[in-house]
């Protein structure tokens, strides 16, 4: 989600929300609560208490309405949805540091409102100023900000400075904890894999990646370990790196479920235009994978897709051409990437297994902003790996991805180009249940 398409005043922003309370949507001397059996929390949630929780820090670009950080660590501060009734996490957001405050910001009121420290830098937030760890988690959100990309069009986020801040925290206190970074590691293969050694070498817990692995599917498709994939394709919108990485979670998730241990990509190709459908017809992609996954979309539109897409603006997606990532897997296994604006707006997948006629498929459903409850499927995740100091699943799924991610953009710089990856050649085991939301998203009363 761009962040020009969500600018609004910080004093207009407070002063809706200071309407919708004296309208009755907070009443003033809330009550905080510590149970998660409340009746109305959709309309007029309490206060959660502190007590029993534990501490962590967020270490974010921006705390501004619909950020990453406002809906994840929102989440920590405010309490949130889970089956159907109020759930108030075991840890809460003792401390904050933002990187940039637009006229938008929001980290000081929160601050004021829920008793949260905006610290001056990132140690200070880990530490209190003094010299112990302070927090018993992080949570690093480096997406959104007015960051500058490079002539690969990736966006300069400061996750890995961030990372060795933290890192360097930890090693001065001779203590760590538990990271979650928020999306890919790093615009740069080589910082993504120094982030995950550093959390290697003092024995951090780390996470890392978006909600598209953990959101709710329909059908609530979740493919067999070792199940015999032959080629997998998601269809899916968006700009070719933000939304890009969103894809390739989607289809990594999926594809490392088949036979055989991850082993790693070989090469990656990312076309556009005209050379998409071109490779298509080469058979380098599957029509009949993308008639499937189209098959689960809410969205299609009516019409040949040849046309559709780059015809239009929707929302908040320009006319942008198709884009292709084709990703070859070491064992010989195809992965696609179509990104489709104009013809869908959802992520949607479909996988060719071998001995079976139809192939599997499914749609990812993320419900919208404002509430974004696909956020609710992440924050569970995340509560998981506070609790347990276990990641719930491998940050090597995100080191992977984010490799591809880069190379696919150095394939797109270089006109199609094919890119070998023989640095992205490394083992993984994916879990046996991959943490997705099942159920209905709402709950009724």
């Amino acid at each position: 989600m761009e962040d020009r398409h969500l600018r609004c005043s910080r004093r207009k922003f407070l002063a809706q929300a200071a309407a919708l309370t004296l309208a009755g949507g907070m009443p003033q001397g809330t009550p905080a609560v510590e149970a998660e059996n409340v009746q109305s929390f959709r309309a007029r949630p309490p206060k959660p208490s502190l007590d029993g929780r534990k501490p962590i820090a967020v270490v974010c670009t921006v705390y501004r309405p619909l950020s990453h950080a406002y809906h994840i660590a929102g989440r920590f501060i405010d309490g949130y949805t889970r089956g159907g009734r109020f759930h108030v996490p075991k840890h809460f957001v003792r401390s904050m540091y933002v990187d940039q405050t637009p006229d938008n910001d929001l980290s000081r009121a929160v601050g004021r409102e829920s008793g949260v420290r905006v610290s001056r830098s990132i140690a200070e937030a880990l530490t209190d100023g003094g010299k112990k760890l302070a927090v018993e988690g992080v949570l690093l959100i480096g997406e959104h900000g007015n960051y500058p990309s490079n002539d690969k069009r990736q966006i300069l986020y400061p996750r890995y400075e961030m990372m060795e801040q933290i890192i360097s925290v930890f090693r001065e206190t001779g203590q760590s904890v538990p990271v979650f970074n928020d999306k890919h590691l790093s615009y740069d293969w080589s910082k993504a894999k120094r982030m995950v050694g550093w959390a290697e070498e003092l024995h951090v817990p780390f996470m890392a990646g978006s909600s598209l692995p953990v959101t709710w599917r329909r059908p609530e498709l979740e493919l067999p370990l070792q199940c015999p994939i032959e080629h997998g394709l998601v269809a899916a919108y968006g700009g070719i790196e933000v939304y890009g990485f969103h894809a390739l979670e989607t289809l990594q998730v999926m594809l490392e479920r088949r036979h055989g241990e991850e082993t790693g990509v070989q090469a990656v190709t990312c076309f556009t235009g005209n050379d998409v459908w071109k490779a298509g017809d080469a058979g380098l992609w599957s029509w009949d994978l993308l008639e499937a996954a189209l098959g689960r979309s809410e969205t299609v539109n009516p019409g040949d897709i040849r046309r559709n897409v780059g015809s239009m603006s929707v929302g908040s997606m320009s006319r942008t051409p198709v884009t292709a990532f084709l990703v070859e897997y070491r064992d010989g296994v195809r992965g696609t990437i179509l990104l489709l604006n104009g013809h869908i707006q959802d992520f949607c997948f479909a996988a060719k297994l071998k001995g079976e006629a139809k192939p599997a498929s499914c749609m990812f459903h993320l419900p919208p902003p404002p509430g974004a409850k696909f956020f609710d499927c992440l924050v569970a995740n995340i509560e998981k790996l506070l609790e347990t100091r276990r990641p719930p699943y491998p940050v090597e799924r995100t080191l992977l991805t984010s490799g591809v991610l880069d190379a696919a953009m150095e394939s797109h710089y270089r006109r199609g180009t094919r890119i070998e990856t023989p640095h992205l050649s490394f083992c993984y085991s994916p879990p046996a249940d991959s943490g997705f939301c099942r159920g209905n998203v709402s709950a009724p009363v």
